[in-house]
């Protein structure tokens, strides 16, 4: 399965980006990167309203980013992008939140996630996982151990 992203519309979804940082798309595409490497897939991340001289295609790794042209909108590019490969469109997750793109991307046989549904994976993929000890509080110290340190390393009070 491949991602086809609306990037501006999940932006706001990611905890520590805002679509107000001068370098909102590129902390995207990285963490997108990151992303695709670590769960095998590939994305193509459109973004509308590119300053001039910058749309078109770039390429970084797995993950490929579309820049739109002011004078058209992503969710238009998206349409055309799923139109043309409609052939392979059962195999495109396509993420928004824009009801459009969501019934585009539906009458062409695509699978549809939301962004807040596909930031929850991204943020999980992100996030280091830590052993479960079986004992409930998941890389936690019990009082004791905490205590077992304390007294290790010096630390108790007088």
């Amino acid at each position: 399965m491949s991602y086809i992203i609306d990037g501006h519309n999940l932006i706001p979804k990611i905890p520590g980006l805002s679509l107000a940082q001068l370098d909102d798309e590129a902390r995207l595409i990285q963490l997108l990167v990151t992303f695709c490497q670590r769960k095998g897939t590939r994305a193509i991340v459109f973004f509308d309203k590119a300053s001039p001289g910058h749309q078109g295609g770039h390429a970084f790794g797995a993950v490929s980013a579309i820049f739109v042209s002011d004078r058209r909108k992503a969710d238009d590019a998206i349409h055309d992008y799923l139109a043309v490969h409609k052939r392979e469109t059962r195999n495109f997750i396509v993420v928004s939140s824009d009801r459009q793109v969501q019934r585009d991307a539906n009458s062409l046989h695509a699978r549809v996630l939301s962004t807040e549904a596909f930031a929850n994976q991204l943020i999980g993929c992100m996030t280091p996982k830590v052993p479960d000890s079986g004992e409930g509080n998941p890389g936690l110290l019990s009082p004791e151990e905490v205590a077992e340190w304390e007294r290790l390393f010096g630390c108790y009070d007088n």
